[in-house]
């Protein structure tokens, strides 16, 4: 079993930044991803960023594509997701997932989810 728990959400106006927090603990036998996924209300949930833990490689949703930036630490095990010149549109619940995931940007290959941390962008 892994335990994921994220942090960092608030509520900031347009223009301003965030950094989003997620820790994994429990046992991450083999190579691993941690993934960053949101859902607005009356939406599903989509995929905004992932990392592969073994090599670093990264994964980005082309809504946030340069203005995101996800990063680890790898003695934590812990994932972050640098979110720059929010917009209104990324108002939404952002969770973070782990799991061994063939394709890291599809949701459904994630077994294990966090409760889920609240970004608000006003205008």
């Amino acid at each position: 079993q892994v335990q994921v728990v994220e942090s960092g959400g608030g509520l900031v106006q347009a223009g301003d930044s965030l950094r989003l927090s997620c820790a994994a603990s429990g046992r991450t036998f083999g190579s691993y991803a941690m993934g960053w996924f949101r859902q607005a209300p009356g939406k599903e949930r989509e995929f905004v960023a992932a990392m592969r833990w073994s090599g670093g490689n990264t994964y980005y949703a082309d809504s946030v594509k340069g203005r995101f930036t996800t990063s680890r630490d790898n003695a934590k095990n812990t994932v972050y997701l640098q979110m720059n010149t929010l917009k209104p549109e990324d108002t939404a619940v952002y969770y973070c997932a782990a799991g061994f995931p063939n394709n890291a940007t599809l949701l459904y290959e994630y077994a294990y989810w966090g409760q889920g941390t609240q970004v608000t962008v006003s205008s």
